[in-house]
């Protein structure tokens, strides 16, 4: 996959149709398969984020090309208006649905133009995560911070990365109390997009439970 760094909101990135059938996906996901499309924009959005530092925050603009022998993509990030208040479009609202974005990816990718902003849906919705280490040593200090023991985890090898699948039972774990681990846990990995039904599927799994207890047996 090819990356140009076009300014500090916008980034620009080339992927062949080979590159995406050897990364699991077949063509014609990507166009019919809301799921594996949008699966296939965070893993690439992932290699962004290492390369070009680009982290994603708030609604996104996405521009899709299909060309003969891939899909060309500008992403843009939306920024705040001058009072703070909301986040304004790279382009003037009115033009927004005349872009030559292909209709099909518009589609799949509509929820990240307007994501959702109600804060306890977004927890109802999201109880589990799937984070990635890219060095393993980040999950074994991960391990020796305190209060973790209680979250059920596990953790997978897969193309090259380490991925902890945590879950926050509601009955269990308030929202404060996932805000407090949420942070904890994203100073040593990335959330990503990557479902953990692929990542149970095509990869290894390494520890099936206790995930931060054990590694502290492991590695003393």
């Amino acid at each position: 996959m090819e990356i140009e760094r076009i300014n500090d909101n916008t980034v620009k990135f080339y992927i062949s149709y080979l590159d995406i059938e050897e990364r699991g996906f077949e063509r014609d996901e990507i166009w019919y398969n809301r799921e594996r499309s949008e699966e296939l924009f965070w893993e690439m959005m992932e290699e962004v984020h290492e390369e070009e530092e680009f982290t994603v925050e708030g609604p996104l603009w996405i521009q899709v090309q299909a060309l003969d022998k891939g899909l060309e993509i500008l992403v843009t990030k939306a920024q705040l208006s001058k009072d703070g208040q909301k986040f304004e479009l790279p382009v003037p609202e009115e033009k927004f649905n005349d872009l030559p974005v292909d209709e099909r990816i518009e589609e799949l990718l509509d929820k990240h133009f307007h994501p959702n902003a109600d804060d306890e849906l977004e927890y109802e919705e999201n109880l589990d995560f799937l984070l990635t280490f890219k060095d393993f040593e980040d999950i074994i200090s991960l391990s020796k911070r305190t209060n973790l023991d209680n979250i059920p985890s596990k953790l997978f090898s897969f193309e090259g990365r380490y991925y902890l699948f945590v879950e926050f039972p509601e009955e269990d774990f308030s929202e404060e109390d996932i805000d407090n681990l949420l942070s904890i846990l994203l100073e040593y990995g990335i959330e990503t997009q990557v479902t953990i039904h692929r990542v149970e599927e095509y990869g290894k799994l390494i520890i099936a439970e206790n995930v931060f207890e054990q590694l502290r047996a492991y590695f003393k």
